[in-house]
């Protein structure tokens, strides 16, 4: 059997002996700023982009999961599954909180935006596409697919926690706390479950060239998703009223390239992203050695935000 073959009919299990731990947390946003890195709109419009796209995406990983989770036949994997799913639960609660208690109540409209991914998840990548039946045939075909996409989004969203977590350049700039928590609390748990997407992938069936295709499509639905709404964000500012930043406008490519060049430490630079998920691609890929979970832990342990949920139960 060579090697493709192997690698296209593996069904491993579990690739981790250690136990996801799911945390509940709550945020205080009060005193957070719209320009939450000051001095640095551009910045925090950006990052802030990620509490209107990932809510939905979050959700409808942990309404696909639940669907397969019957199909898991290794005991460990379906325990990494379960814990996978109730802090995906949370992360999307707590992007959730940004956005109601945060960023609306500052006057940005952020409906837009939040449309745009509930029409992604709940329509064109639902159970039944566009209020299509799926073909009874196909429809391990279709979950495959799907599952798929989530594991090349878990390669990337590892990669952007690393980044989050390592960074000290925000605190050094003054950045606001309770996003920090957020972003870098996010960060350490997708590097503490980095290996349930991609080993449930395999585990049902997922093969090795697929991971090609869904990776373009990854990588360009993220960026301009991204880009796009961070632009509509910066268009309800009257400091941006004279660009009118937009996805098909150059200056905001040229402006978030231009941030990220600050020793990529401001923004991650869009070509070192792109670049990061070459290792993806490799036929020996395994997300174990993405990243550190003892630092992911280190953090998560003193994580004001999950001090707080604890004291709240207690």
């Amino acid at each position: 059997m060579n090697l493709l073959s192997k690698l296209k009919n593996s069904r491993i299990g579990s690739s981790i002996s250690y136990h996801i731990k799911p945390r509940k947390v709550k945020f205080e946003w009060q005193e957070t700023p719209v320009d939450w890195i000051p001095n640095q709109p551009f910045a925090s419009y950006f990052i802030n982009e990620i509490n209107t796209i990932l809510p939905a995406g979050e959700f409808w990983f942990c309404r696909l999961y639940n669907k397969v989770l019957p199909q898991i036949t290794d005991e460990k994997l379906k325990e990494d599954v379960k814990a996978f799913i109730r802090q995906e639960a949370m992360h999307a609660q707590a992007h959730v909180s940004a956005n109601n208690e945060y960023l609306s109540k500052r006057d940005i409209d952020v409906q837009r935006n939040l449309k745009i991914m509930d029409f992604l998840f709940t329509k064109a990548l639902a159970d039944q596409p566009f209020g299509l039946n799926v073909p009874k045939v196909l429809i391990h075909q279709w979950d495959l697919f799907r599952l798929g996409i989530v594991a090349t989004v878990e390669h990337m969203t590892c990669v952007m926690g690393k980044y989050a977590l390592y960074n000290t350049h925000w605190e050094e700039l003054g950045a606001d706390p309770n996003m920090l928590d957020l972003i870098k609390w996010h960060g350490a748990e997708e590097i503490e479950h980095r290996t349930v997407a991609f080993d449930l992938y395999r585990h049902l069936g997922g093969g090795y060239i697929a991971r090609y295709y869904q990776s373009v499509i990854v990588i360009i639905a993220v960026l301009g998703l991204w880009v796009d709404g961070a632009a509509g964000l910066m268009r309800q500012d009257p400091r941006y009223q004279s660009i009118q930043p937009s996805l098909f406008k150059p200056w905001i490519w040229r402006e978030w390239y231009r941030l990220s060049q600050q020793n990529n430490r401001l923004l991650p630079n869009p070509m070192w992203l792109v670049s990061q998920q070459l290792g993806y691609l490799m036929p020996w890929y395994d997300p174990v050695h993405e990243a550190k979970t003892e630092d992911a832990l280190a953090y998560l342990d003193k994580s004001p935000a999950a001090k707080r949920a604890a004291l709240k139960v207690a």
